[in-house]
């Protein structure tokens, strides 16, 4: 005879069959787990464009501003080196008007260094007035005064003055000044005064 079974037993092995189906939902959620993996991989992908879009934004924003700081910085250059120049000229034609209301005084000084007769009793006091000349002159020739060359140069419109035009005894002198009636100067490389002169033609 079978030995009977005795309710102890039965809910023994049914505790049994509830231990083995909760092994086999965990089993169950253990082999459903990669799938759902799987299925956001899908939706990371999906993101990486939007990504790219960003970067590629934001390289052109940096492109854009560093194109801006570059054209303001060679602005910034121009305009320190313009100011610069401009205040050097300053500078050096500061005493323009000065230097050119004493070049009568200098053309005086010459002329009156030519009028003297050669004579002996005359001879110390023209030596005087050559020394105060040769003097007064260094100290505009300091400031940056320059003496224009005219006498046997092709004339120049841009230096000279013509006041006379005669007609020239060689074919050489043709174009060519001949007689100066005012020099002229330059002020550190700048006109200040154009000479006044004779051409032949």
């Amino acid at each position: 005879m079978a030995p009977k079974k005795t309710i102890f037993d039965m809910k023994k092995k049914g505790s049994t069959h509830m231990k083995d189906g909760q092994i086999d939902q965990e089993n169950t959620a253990e082999v459903e787990q990669p799938e759902k993996i799987q299925e956001k991989e899908p939706e990371n992908q999906s993101q990486n464009p939007d990504k790219d879009a960003i970067i590629a934004e934001q390289k052109s924003r940096i492109e854009e501003l560093n194109n801006k700081y570059l054209y303001l910085f060679a602005e910034f250059d121009n305009f320190r080196k313009r100011t610069s120049k401009e205040r050097l000229d300053l500078i050096k034609t500061a005493s323009a008007d000065v230097v050119t209301a004493m070049l009568p005084v200098l053309d005086d000084f010459e002329r009156a260094i030519k009028a003297f007769p050669d004579d002996e009793n005359l001879k110390s006091l023209k030596s005087g007035v050559v020394l105060i000349y040769e003097k007064y002159r260094t100290v505009l020739v300091k400031a940056g005064l320059a003496e224009i060359n005219a006498i046997g140069v092709e004339f120049n419109t841009d230096i000279h003055e013509a006041i006379a035009n005669v007609p020239a005894q060689t074919a050489e002198q043709k174009g060519k000044i001949i007689d100066v009636t005012e020099k002229g100067y330059y002020l550190n490389g700048i006109v200040i005064r154009f000479a006044k002169v004779v051409v032949a033609n």
